[in-house]
Formats: structure tokens, C-alpha cells, sequence
């Protein structure tokens, strides 16, 4: 938004970051999973906006006149696409893994297990239409020049949009405040674990007990996670590091695995066989994807600078 209104600002991408940090000073304050569910309802919401409006645009480009060429031939060498799939499962893991997070579930009254499996299924129906409405077609209007963030296509090469400029503020509007909305839910799993060391169960959550340790605790967490971002401002790259180590395995590995030793299904029943080639199949995918995600830093790594502006 900066740079379609201001071509020639001199801010750089650390100070957004920053920017961006310092609201999330503010919303990690909120105490609990609890707090967060009328903030959870707005992120849906706003998921749903963004995308009709990512996916709206990239029709309205495609079918303009002023759209770029569309080529959907594959340059890359067979190696490179490979990698590049197995990279991109690991960044899709890592974007839409919020749905296992141990603490939602602890959240939910009794019985847990019919209430999840619903929530989980309206999370992941939305995470297919929003993800694949968006994903086709800005690849059908952008072909092989799809930015990873397919918001930068809305402008061309010499900075002039292709669509409206207020649809386009719109849309990163509603992108923000639903990222700020996403990063505070994968705080609340490293603030549990700090109040677990800091805080005093039998004093009230609000008791300058637990309010002080929690400012603190919090804040330097966001601010280190802050200035992490802003030196290393290479989001795919990490993404895909984490998705591969952390949200594979969380995903769809240990979950199958937990299942058969808890519940012990018989070895000859198809639940069993099911959840162990579950367990290998996504096992093999996870190290594949941490060899590619390691892979494309490893190239990336001639453009690493600390606080780049990317």
C-alpha cells in the first residue's frame, strides 16, 4: 500500500515490520484461548473477504485488457519443480496447521470429540475454498509470473495497478488485520507455556501477580520474534522450515501414531494399517520437505542480507 501511494518513500520493509510488531505488542496482552473467540470469528471473516477479493481481482485482471501475458509453461528443470512442491506442502502445512493446536481442544466443553470434529470440518472447508479459489485463479491470470503473495500482481512492473486502487488498500487491509488475527492464536501456545513458569494459579488471572509476569513475558516474546522478522525478512524460506519440522509431523504424523498406541486397534484391522501408512507416507513427505525447504535457503542465501528490503 506504501509503495502504490508513495513510489518514492523511503521507508523500508524492517520499519512495516516494526509497525506490524508493535500491534502485536498490544494484542498478545489478550490473557486467554478464550479472550480470542469473538477475534476468531472476525479472522474468518475477514479470511472469507480476502480471498473473494484476491480471487475477484485476479478475474477482472485476466480478463483485461490491461492483464499481463499468460504463459503456463514450466522453465524450471525437473529437479527444481519437484523440490518446489514438496516446499510448498511444507508452507501450506505451516499456514493452515492452526486447526491441531492442543489448547483449542482444551477449550472446548465436554465431549470434546464431536465438537472438534465439526470445528475441524468448517476449518478446513473454508481452508479449500479460500485456498484453491485464490490459488487457480491467479495462476489462470497470472500463469507462471504468480507472485508468491499474489497481491503484488494487482501492480505491474512499472508500479502503475491493474485494478482499483482502493480495492487494492481494501484488500490489504483485510489481509492485515487477518494476519494479526492468525499470529496472536499461534502466540497463545508460547504464552501458555509462559505462564505455566511465571504465573501463580491460585491468584486471580487479573491479580498484579499474574498481570505483571504476563506483560513481560509477553512482550519480550513478541519483541524478539519482531526483530527476528525484521533481520530475516525471508517468510517462504522459514515457513517452509517450520512447516516441514514442526506442522507435518504435528499434522499428520503424531496424531496417527498417538492414535494406534493409545486405542491399540487390532494389527489386522484397517484403522491400524490406515494410520501407520498415514504415518510413513507424511514421515517421508516431512524429511523430503525439510531437504527442499533447506535446499531453497541454501539459494536463496546469496540475497540474505540482515534487515533486507525485500
Amino acid at each position: 500500500m506504501y509503495v502504490l501511494w508513495n513510489p518514492n518513500g523511503t521507508m523500508k520493509l524492517y520499519e512495516f515490520v516494526i509497525i506490524f510488531g508493535v500491534l502485536m505488542l498490544i494484542l498478545a496482552q489478550i490473557p486467554s484461548f478464550h479472550s480470542l473467540r469473538h477475534i476468531n470469528l472476525i479472522s474468518l471473516v475477514l479470511c472469507l473477504l480476502y480471498s473473494a477479493c484476491a480471487t475477484a481481482a485476479s478475474i477482472y485482471i485476466g480478463n483485461s485488457s490491461k492483464g499481463p501475458h499468460k504463459d503456463y509453461s514450466l522453465n524450471s528443470s525437473d529437479e527444481t519443480r519437484i523440490f518446489g512442491i514438496f516446499n510448498a506442502m511444507a508452507i501450506i502445512a505451516t499456514t493452515y496447521g492452526n486447526g491441531i493446536i492442543p489448547e483449542i481442544q482444551a477449550t472446548l466443553a465436554p465431549p470434546v470429540k464431536g465438537k472438534m470434529f465439526k470445528g475441524l470440518c468448517v476449518c478446513y472447508s473454508v481452508v479449500i475454498v479460500t485456498f484453491f479459489s485464490v490459488a487457480v485463479s491467479g495462476y489462470w491470470a497470472f500463469g507462471n509470473e504468480s507472485a508468491g503473495l499474489v497481491l503484488s500482481n494487482f501492480i505491474d512492473d512499472h508500479g502503475k495497478p491493474l485494478i482499483p486502487r482502493w480495492f487494492i488498500v481494501m484488500t490489504n487491509i483485510f489481509t492485515i488485520l487477518q494476519l494479526s488475527a492468525v499470529a496472536v492464536v499461534y502466540l497463545q501456545p508460547t504464552n501458555e507455556v509462559l505462564e505455566r513458569a511465571f504465573a501463580d494459579p491460585n491468584s486471580s488471572e487479573f491479580s498484579a501477580r499474574n498481570v505483571i509476569p504476563r506483560l513481560i513475558s509477553r512482550s519480550l516474546s513478541v519483541i524478539m520474534a519482531t526483530t527476528i522478522a525484521a533481520m530475516l525478512p525471508f517468510f517462504g524460506d522459514i515457513m517452509a522450515l517450520i512447516g516441514a519440522f514442526g506442522f507435518i509431523p504435528l499434522d499428520f504424523v503424531l496424531p496417527v501414531v498417538f492414535f494406534n498406541l493409545t486405542f491399540k486397534p487390532s494389527k489386522r484391522s484397517p484403522v491400524f494399517w490406515l494410520n501407520s501408512t498415514i504415518a510413513v507416507v507424511f514421515s517421508a513427505i516431512g524429511v523430503t520437505a525439510a531437504v527442499a525447504a533447506v535446499r531453497q535457503i541454501g539459494l536463496d542465501a546469496k540475497t540474505y542480507k540482515l534487515f533486507a528490503n525485500v
